[in-house]
């Protein structure tokens, strides 16, 4: 399995997984996901990873029907200014390979940002780890397993 699976197995937070069969040709991951898995575009989430004032790497999980604004990562994470990581600094620090990041298990802990929309579900869906497979988990228990905080990160 996974690192996020072993991570939500280790926690003993209740968790389903869903699997579906990754089209490379996709342009969209996370819309990939909810398409396939039949889940409204609002319920999956999609992980993103910024860079903070040119210096540190903070994780955002938003909608995949949203976009990261950048002034709201920042503001959460008590910067002035945010960008988008480096594809290569991602997949370094979290260990996953780009479209398979998971909030849960990356190999660098990372300060976490869930969108607060998160809350609005009893539970949301977020990358297990590798393209095509997602983890659905109440978004109480990714926060507390992340060490995240709920936060309105929509542009």
């Amino acid at each position: 399995m996974t690192p996020a699976v072993n991570i939500a197995k280790k926690a003993k937070i209740p968790y389903t997984l869903h699997s579906y069969t990754h089209d490379p040709a996709s342009a969209s991951y996370g819309e990939e996901a909810s398409e396939k898995l039949g889940i409204a575009s609002d319920r999956v989430f999609k992980t993103l990873v910024a860079q903070i004032d040119s210096r540190e790497l903070v994780v955002a999980v938003i909608p995949v029907s949203s976009m990261l604004s950048m002034k709201q990562i920042a503001k959460a994470a008590g910067g002035k200014k945010a960008e988008m990581a480096k594809g290569t600094d991602v997949e370094r620090s979290s260990g996953y390979i780009l479209g398979g990041v998971s909030p849960l298990g990356q190999k660098k802990r990372l300060r976490t940002f869930i969108d607060a929309s998160a809350q609005d579900f009893p539970t949301i869906y977020v990358s297990a780890g590798r393209r095509g497979l997602e983890i659905e988990l109440a978004p109480n228990d990714l926060k507390m397993v992340c060490s995240a905080e709920f936060y309105d990160l929509r542009g």
